[in-house]
């Protein structure tokens, strides 16, 4: 089924002043970088040109122009295989300008938060994201409704200000 949803890069490049990414899963099904990890190959992240994709360098264009990128990742601890070595790869996220954060799903109590991982680009235009049980991807959806809106950038700041900078997470 073909998606009327834009690239996230358009969706990005469109983007003037915020871009907030919510993470809730623990598995987001295979690819083939993870696979690699679990054969035991790591990252040269002193070879840039290895690992930068054409996602870190969206990003870095969205930071470039002023943008504020941040992502908040709830996880489920222990953590699964899948977010180890998220949270291993996250360099390059840092390195492209986001700013991440992680939360253990046991301090998410209280809060009312989506079922669905999402983007929020300037707080206008929602991009929420809908997976399979076995984490692949299915389809995204945009939605302006002021109520969902409204709701996702609470749930995110709330997420934001309780969650751990990325240096500090141990795993």
């Amino acid at each position: 089924m073909p998606s009327n949803v834009p690239p996230f890069s358009e969706l990005l490049a469109n983007t003037r002043d915020t871009a907030v990414h919510l993470e809730m899963r623990d598995d987001y099904g295979t690819n083939p970088r993870l696979e690699a990890w679990q054969r035991g190959e790591r990252v040269d992240w002193n070879d840039r040109e290895s690992w930068w994709h054409p996602f870190h360098q969206t990003i870095a264009d969205g930071v470039a122009r002023g943008v504020s990128i941040r992502r908040a990742r709830v996880v489920s601890e222990p953590v699964s295989e899948y977010i180890r070595w998220e949270h291993d790869a996250t360099y390059g996220n840092l390195a492209a300008g986001e700013d991440v954060r992680w939360l253990s799903r046991s301090q998410v109590a209280g809060f009312l938060v989506p079922a669905n991982d999402f983007w929020l680009f300037d707080g206008s235009l929602l991009r929420i994201h809908h997976f399979a049980g076995d984490g692949s991807h299915v389809r995204d959806e945009l939605s302006t409704d002021a109520e969902t809106l409204k709701l996702c950038a609470s749930a995110f700041e709330a997420i934001w200000q309780r969650a751990t900078p990325h240096s500090e997470y141990k795993i």
